[in-house]
């Protein structure tokens, strides 16, 4: 009882927005997995995004990155996000640190489709704090933040093809 009271007072009400989303890839999950965790410093770019990212590796498989992007009218926004992979499942999860979104977490899951093929399933849940909207707003919120990172997804899948595309012809 006492602890609850606590966690209400330091935590106001909130709500979680879930969604999914699935992108192809045309190779193999490994390779799809490995290429999406080599984190680098342009992926903001790579994303199709104007920012800059910093990685701080706690170890091979546990970092943090800090990504700043910035808007047409001059604004930023800067996320902090704690990446956890687990590579003998082909699967990261990314759970927020900055205030924006705190406590949000999003699972990535590479799945082998065969003949090269592989797909990403992502699964999100967007924490928002403030009272809960509406059935029909939470879904479209859903809508909104699916149809937003899948769009993030198919840039970052042709710069996969164009790097591992260039890999495989130069092999």
């Amino acid at each position: 009882m006492e602890g609850d009271m606590v966690a209400k007072s330091r935590f106001p009400s909130s709500y979680s927005v879930h969604y999914s989303f699935s992108q192809r890839f045309g190779f193999p999950a490994r390779d799809a997995y490995n290429w999406s965790m080599d984190y680098r410093s342009d992926d903001i770019e790579r994303m199709g995004e104007r920012g800059t990212r910093r990685i701080r590796r706690i170890n091979d498989d546990t970092l943090v990155l800090t990504d700043t992007f910035f808007s047409d009218k001059g604004g930023r926004v800067s996320k902090r996000r704690l990446i956890r992979m687990y590579p003998e499942l082909l699967t990261m999860v990314n759970t927020r640190l900055s205030a924006d979104g705190i406590h949000s977490q999003f699972i990535y899951r590479f799945v082998d489709e065969g003949e090269g093929r592989s797909r990403l399933d992502f699964t999100g849940a967007q924490v928002f704090y403030g009272e809960k909207p509406t059935a029909p707003k939470l879904a479209s919120l859903a809508r909104e933040m699916a149809k937003e990172d899948s769009a993030v997804w198919v840039r970052l899948a042709a710069a996969m093809k164009n790097d591992l595309g260039a890999r495989s012809k130069g092999s």
